[in-house]
């Protein structure tokens, strides 16, 4: 991951596993947080997708409602080779809906059109439900289990995934050479990925530190925390009620995200983070050039609604199925490396 060793909080995975052997062993569906309103002039389409790309998805939307590509929009990203449901919404001032059955395919399916007042923005997602198949398991079950428990119990480290990085890291490498002048590029989508790589890199390197430091789960003096549903965050004196809060997840403790503007933590939190941060000193200045702004991310997930189960032992033998819920921007593959390696099917 971006040639870097990310440590693990719970001493590294009890076992491995084939992940995405097909599609369907990767199941996500947004959670959307509200409901559309039911009139304005934006639609709103619920769409179940296989094998297909989001940004492909947004084009035939477009060109079947015939308005412009910009005129389509989503929350977030969704992996090419799974089973996802995924909102998209549709600017159609004074415009009657089409008839979006006729949109279906065998690898794209509209399961629900609704209008609302406003278009759909990125991050606007209050989280993601996964539903996933591990199969050919090789683990011992005992300790799988205890793991998963851990995992339940205590959460895991908020790591980006290397999806973030692109083959290789080749992103990181890509944003350094955007900062030092030897890429130029005008496409706004690619630059977009090559600042969200450097940001997400030195994140990484701040709470490998901190579970390196065995602090990546509880409060540091000077931390800031963030709120479970939100970007916002706050600094506060480590008192008995906030110690408790953190003990409940109820807020985490946060990392940053690298840009323009102070780090708002103090003491210790803050010395660790510009110290680490200072090992990208070129990533650091190049977000700050670009005026990215600087924000925060909770250091921890903490999966909901996590349940599993193990079985199989047919032709692909042992499996484990899983399913949970994660906050928007959370890697299920990133809760869950804790426990298992992944050999994924796919890239």
């Amino acid at each position: 991951m971006t040639g870097i060793d990310l440590p693990y909080a719970y001493g590294g995975a009890t076992g491995s596993g084939i992940l995405k052997q097909t599609p369907e062993d990767f199941a996500v569906e947004e959670i959307l947080g509200f409901a559309p309103s039911g009139e304005g002039e934006h639609v709103f389409l619920d769409v179940e997708k296989t094998g297909a790309n989001t940004d492909d998805v947004a084009v035939r939307i477009a060109e079947f409602a015939g308005v412009t590509r910009m005129s389509v929009s989503y929350a977030g990203l969704k992996d090419r080779h799974a089973r996802t449901r995924q909102w998209f919404s549709v600017h159609l001032p004074g415009k009657l809906d089409p008839d979006w059955q006729a949109l279906n395919s065998p690898e794209l399916r509209v399961l629900e059109a609704c209008r609302h007042n406003r278009k759909l923005k990125k991050g606007t997602l209050k989280g993601n439900r996964f539903h996933l198949r591990i199969r050919r398991l090789e683990a011992d079950r005992a300790l799988l289990e205890q793991r998963l428990r851990q995992i339940a119990r205590d959460g895991a480290p908020n790591y980006f995934g290397p999806q973030r990085f692109g083959h290789g890291g080749q992103n990181i490498d890509k944003a350094k050479a955007l900062f030092d002048g030897s890429l130029a590029t005008r496409n706004r989508h690619l630059r977009g990925i090559y600042l969200s790589a450097a940001r997400s890199h030195i994140f990484n390197l701040i709470l490998a530190e901190r579970v390196r430091r065995q602090n990546w789960n509880r409060a540091l003096e000077g931390d800031a925390f963030t709120f479970p549903d939100s970007h916002s965050f706050f600094c506060g004196a480590l008192t008995p009620e906030i110690l408790e809060r953190v003990a409940a997840f109820q807020i985490h403790p946060s990392g940053p995200l690298w840009g323009t503007g102070e780090l708002p933590t103090r003491s210790e939190a803050r010395e660790l983070e510009a110290a680490v941060a200072e090992q990208e000193a070129e990533l650091c200045r190049g977000l700050e050039r670009n005026n990215v702004e600087m924000a925060r991310r909770a250091l921890r997930i903490n999966p909901g609604e996590f349940g599993w189960e193990l079985g199989g032992n047919g032709e692909d033998g042992e499996q484990l199925l899983v399913s949970f819920t994660l906050p928007a921007g959370a890697y299920a593959t990133t809760a869950l490396r804790e426990a298992l390696v992944f050999d994924a099917a796919f890239d």
